[in-house]
């Protein structure tokens, strides 16, 4: 596989189904233990044919890890992460991208930070509710609310139960002055009163490795 310095695309024409799981770590040193694990995995087993891409990240307060599959079916990610060792046989939550948003004037440059944000859903409507409320919401704020994000991706989770907000942002920097600004407060009290839907939390990761199938 072709080993990437970058976060991947999330929009990959060819993907049809991700998965991805996340474990928490008593520390950076265990999470760093658990990454070279996982990256070692990945990099010496030979991918099934619809695997794309996998990525691995490491949370910026250090205590969790998480990764990220990009595939062309929903068939063999399971079957081939269930024969691996160790962390990398960890079990994945199967999400399909649902919506895409990009600000204007959004910058092309390289994310510097991912955001993970997730919430709890009871069914497909309240996935889809909760999408549109906070891409409405957000989107009609003023350039200077969104800036330093390049792009936040939303994916529903095929039961049901899950929404993942998949944010890049240009710097870590970018993200904290945008949770401290009103917009991130008019955000989160959009979807907080919707019936039906929980919100989880977020994490902000770094990549820790990322490779494709070339």
């Amino acid at each position: 596989m072709l080993c990437h310095p970058t976060l991947p695309d999330i929009r990959h024409a060819g993907t049809a189904a991700v998965f991805v799981s996340h474990w928490y770590v008593p520390d950076r040193t265990a999470a760093l233990k658990d990454l070279d694990e996982v990256t070692a995995e990945w990099e010496t087993t030979e991918w099934p044919a619809d695997i794309l891409s996998f990525s691995s990240y490491l949370s910026t307060s250090g205590n969790t890890v998480l990764t990220y599959a990009q595939c062309a079916s929903g068939a063999a990610y399971r079957p081939f992460t269930r024969a691996l060792a160790g962390p990398a046989s960890a079990e994945a939550v199967e999400y399909r991208l649902h919506r895409s948003f990009v600000p204007d004037g959004a910058t092309t440059e390289p994310p510097g930070c991912m955001v993970a944000a997730t919430f709890d859903t009871d069914g497909p409507l309240c996935q889809r509710h909760v999408i549109e409320q906070i891409i409405g919401t957000v989107g009609r704020e003023g350039p200077r609310a969104k800036d330093g994000l390049l792009a936040t991706h939303f994916h529903t989770s095929v039961d049901g139960t899950r929404v993942l907000n998949y944010a890049e942002w240009t710097t870590d920097e970018a993200h904290e002055t945008f949770l401290r600004d009103a917009c991130s407060g008019r955000a989160r009290a959009s979807y907080e009163a919707i019936p039906g839907v929980r919100p989880i939390g977020y994490t902000r990761y770094h990549l820790h490795h990322s490779a494709v199938r070339p």
